[in-house]
């Protein structure tokens, strides 16, 4: 990231960076998106970015700390598809049980057995509610890492 910001402080293209470096457009390409770059790339863009190579390499705290956000994000982003997931069985859950009712009432309004269907899969709808909200979370994350460091033999 650091190269694509001095390539653009300098007002270089790409194919500009990449007949001073010597490098190939994909190589710079691969750079920029923060892939590894070998010894002899990085020393030919710290050359003509005119800097020492030790300031063109990623801090070791900052790779880091993007490593941390990372994580972040990717929980959260689970969590957010859990709700979503969670909505979506709610949505078909209510279609198609309201769907059986006016069904059961068409074929036979003596006998409302709609509500058998009902009351089974809302207790599923209901358990994966609780499940996504972790609102009872016996089995959640805590319990999973007391588990593998029970099998691994290791103490809390």
């Amino acid at each position: 990231m650091i190269v694509r910001k001095l390539r653009l402080q300098r007002g270089w293209s790409q194919e500009q960076l990449a007949q001073l470096t010597g490098l190939s457009v994909r190589t710079i390409q691969r750079i920029e998106r923060g892939q590894k770059a070998g010894l002899e790339s990085m020393k030919s863009l710290a050359a003509v970015f005119e800097i020492d190579l030790a300031d063109l390499a990623p801090k070791e705290q900052e790779m880091h700390s993007q490593a941390i956000l990372k994580d972040d994000e990717s929980q959260a982003l689970q969590q957010v598809r859990d709700i979503k997931g969670f909505y979506s069985h709610l949505l078909k859950y209510a279609i198609i049980v309201g769907g059986l009712f006016i069904l059961n009432l068409v074929t036979s309004p003596g006998y409302i057995w709609a509500w058998w269907v009902a009351m089974g899969w809302g207790i599923g709808v209901v358990s994966h509610g609780l499940s996504v909200f972790e609102v009872f979370d016996f089995f959640g994350p805590k319990w999973e890492k007391k588990q593998v460091e029970k099998k691994l033999g290791r103490k809390l």
